[in-house]
């Protein structure tokens, strides 16, 4: 489903536009969000804590649902985990819009009602998502224009999509507890004509000399470095190599955390260098009914002085025959298989996965530079 081809994607990352290569972005002032309880710098100022979620898709089959129960009816298990989280990112599929028209000949076309999926999210704590999805201009460049409106006026920050290629192509920037965070976003499924153009509204793809040049771009005015792919195949814990190829690149530029998302199922973690991928986080909560997309993570993120300590793994079900598109966090062997899994998937890419109470948990050890 919509998933770009290794030979095809090898076309696309030398055919795409490369201008502007040496990108320099404008220097943005970050939304600025105060420590609570706090009016001065002190040594646990240092500290950050980011959690990431998967998908998000409020549409499809989850449309009846949502009419009555209301669009904060999803997250109402999941706040705990965002609980001393100051950033709360994940992946908005879908436009936020009640304009544009459908995009013609596409299998899956969602979109959801903005005011109140835009006033959830905010609800929730959310406060950047990626755009950087196959399905972000199902309703056109209106669409993905009131989306980002939706977004704006609810103060929840965004990137991966804008009104053309260098708009796209911005990070979000947060500034928590005096540490900068930059976060960019691109999108590497089709449809093709989805994606941003020096004049075209759309998605940020991932052109490997332009993630690298982004990514660089963004150190200079942050303190840390997250970059999010719509990527993989769907249903597949097997790597595309291309995922590890730009994975790598964008933590070689300086990215301290990769986050992915597409294949509606968990993929393996890889510590590479001093940085962490995080392949694939699967559903968090996704308007549709499958068998194959049951389990997923709640992945929390800690920073010390601007160095990524650990990543923890919190198990949820996603299994919408049970749950019904409100994600439930698992408990004993439930979640203990989800961290069977990760820990057998993240050892192939030479990463352990420990079992702490119920909790994955991947503690970063600091490598030597490799010249």
């Amino acid at each position: 489903m919509n998933v770009i081809s290794i030979p095809l994607l090898a076309i696309l990352l030398l055919a795409l536009p490369t201008a502007v290569q040496s990108t320099e972005f404008k220097q943005a002032d970050p939304v600025i969000i105060e420590p609570v309880g706090s009016t001065s710098a002190t040594a646990e100022s240092t500290e950050l804590v980011i959690c990431a979620v998967g998908d998000i898709m409020l549409d499809g089959t989850a449309r009846p649902v949502m009419a009555e129960q209301g669009y904060d009816y999803p997250f109402v298990k999941m706040l705990s985990y965002f609980t001393g989280a100051q950033i709360i990112f994940g992946n908005v599929e879908g436009p936020l819009t009640d304009r544009g028209t459908p995009e013609e000949g596409k299998t899956f076309v969602f979109r959801s009602p903005p005011d109140k999926v835009g006033a959830a999210l905010r609800a929730a704590g959310f406060n950047v998502v990626s755009l950087a999805n196959n399905h972000t201009l199902d309703y056109g460049a209106d669409g993905l224009i009131q989306t980002i409106e939706t977004l704006d006026a609810a103060g929840i920050q965004h990137t991966g999509a804008g009104a053309d290629l260098m708009a796209a192509r911005q990070p979000a920037l947060i500034q928590v507890n005096g540490l900068k965070v930059a976060i960019l976003a691109y999108s590497m499924t089709l449809p093709e004509s989805f994606f941003a153009g020096p004049n075209k509204a759309g998605t940020a793809f991932g052109h490997e000399s332009q993630v690298s040049a982004d990514v660089m771009a963004a150190h200079k005015q942050a303190d840390i470095v997250l970059v999010s792919f719509h990527w993989g195949q769907e249903g597949k814990t097997v790597l595309r190599d291309y995922q590890t190829h730009i994975g790598h690149i964008a933590i070689d530029a300086g990215a301290h955390a990769v986050i992915g998302h597409h294949p509606h199922i968990l993929q393996g973690i890889e510590q590479y260098k001093d940085g962490v991928i995080l392949y694939s986080l699967g559903n968090f909560t996704f308007g549709s009914y499958s068998m194959n997309s049951t389990r997923s993570a709640v992945a929390q993120l800690r920073f010390r002085n601007a160095r990524l300590q650990s990543v923890r793994m919190f198990p949820i079900n996603v299994n919408n025959f049970e749950v019904q598109f409100q994600p439930q966090p698992l408990t004993g062997t439930a979640a203990d298989a989800v961290i069977d899994e990760l820990r057998m998937l993240s050892a192939s890419l030479n990463t352990r996965v420990n079992n702490d109470n119920g909790t994955g948990l991947v503690t970063l050890e600091e490598t030597t530079p490799v010249p």
